[in-house]
């Protein structure tokens, strides 16, 4: 899967992604990298909500456009961040790998989350951000392996957008997770849900390949 610019490009598909977590813990780091290739070590988070469009294309004729929502973690921003949950059909549940709290507290996202958006479907996948931190780890990559296999994620990574590792990675595995969830008759659209819209017809149907291991979601 490969990027291309969002001016005027025909979509197949439009996923909402809302990117969550405590604060503090590079939700705005995450999506900066993604979207803008750049990485500040002062970034800030936003107040409130920050907003991308990101369009993703699948090879040969399908492109899927991102409309992802950055999310501040502190509590008084909470009752905004959740209007975006439910119109997100994806969601990239972010903790620090140095900050053992913020992972105890995943479970509480998660369950938030999913009791916010019902009946609607959210699909989440797990990442475990500064893993480029030489010292001072204190979440095993096996508890998070372990943590969204129990809670049915898509998949964990460990990234680190200080060095670009697994950031473009993050959003090609979830959005193959949702495109294929979607295939499998998972996920239906509806005029008053926008979570996933489908746009364009796409001329033969292809079916999305995963790339490695990350991607393979059964």
């Amino acid at each position: 899967m490969e990027t291309v610019g969002t001016m005027d490009v025909p979509w197949n598909f439009r996923f909402g992604i809302v990117i969550l977590g405590d604060s503090a813990v590079g939700k705005s780091s995450l999506l900066h990298r993604f979207t803008e290739g750049t990485f500040e070590e002062s970034r800030q988070s936003p107040l409130g909500i920050d907003f991308k469009v990101h369009n993703m294309h699948f090879d040969p004729d399908i492109v899927i456009k991102l409309l992802l929502w950055d999310t501040a973690g502190q509590e008084r921003f909470r009752s905004i961040c959740k209007s975006y949950m439910r119109n997100s059909v994806g969601c990239v549940l972010m903790f620090d790998i140095s900050q053992r709290q913020t992972f105890d507290r995943v479970v509480i996202w998660h369950q938030e989350v999913l009791d916010y958006v019902k009946p609607n479907p959210m699909f989440f996948l797990l990442v475990g951000h500064k893993s480029d931190l030489a010292i001072g780890r204190q979440v095993r990559k096996s508890e998070g392996d372990a943590l969204a296999k129990k809670l049915n994620m898509v998949a964990y990574l460990e990234v680190s957008t200080k060095e670009n590792i697994n950031v473009y990675e993050t959003f090609e595995a979830l959005t193959i997770g949702i495109y294929n969830f979607f295939q499998k008759g998972k996920i239906t659209p509806r005029d008053d849900w926008h979570g996933l819209t489908v746009g364009a017809p796409i001329g033969n149907e292809p079916q999305v390949t995963e790339k490695s291991t990350c991607c393979n979601f059964g």
